[in-house]
């Protein structure tokens, strides 16, 4: 069964710069289209960007030109830096499989103030 374990979250000013890290395990990592989700208070979670096998990447209209995802399989680990934060940009931040597994971590809270 595939495990995430998310972490690099805080809190940050607006404009700032934050960059996750997702360790996987349990699953062949490489072979896989990795995600960053998140979910905002009162919110369906939602997916900001995501990176297949090739290293192609598609990000959330919301995020673009902002967030990059990158990942190193021998490491099983996927990144998401994120530049210029804004407040819509809080939110707990899960990585995940893409389409997703049943299966979620904890999640790294991502707090950006104004």
């Amino acid at each position: 069964q595939v495990q995430f374990v998310e972490s690099g979250g805080g809190l940050v000013q607006s404009g700032g710069s934050l960059r996750l890290s997702c360790a996987a395990s349990g699953t062949i990592f490489s072979i896989y289209a990795v995600g960053w989700y998140r979910q905002a208070p009162g919110k369906q979670r939602e997916l900001v960007a995501q990176i297949a096998k090739s290293r192609s990447t598609n990000y959330a209209d919301s995020v673009k030109g902002r967030f990059t995802i990158s990942r190193d399989n021998a490491k099983n680990t996927v990144y998401l830096q994120m530049n210029s934060l804004k407040p819509e940009d809080t939110a707990v931040y899960y990585c995940n499989l893409s389409p997703y597994r049943p299966t979620w971590g904890q999640g790294t809270q991502v707090t950006v103030s104004s």
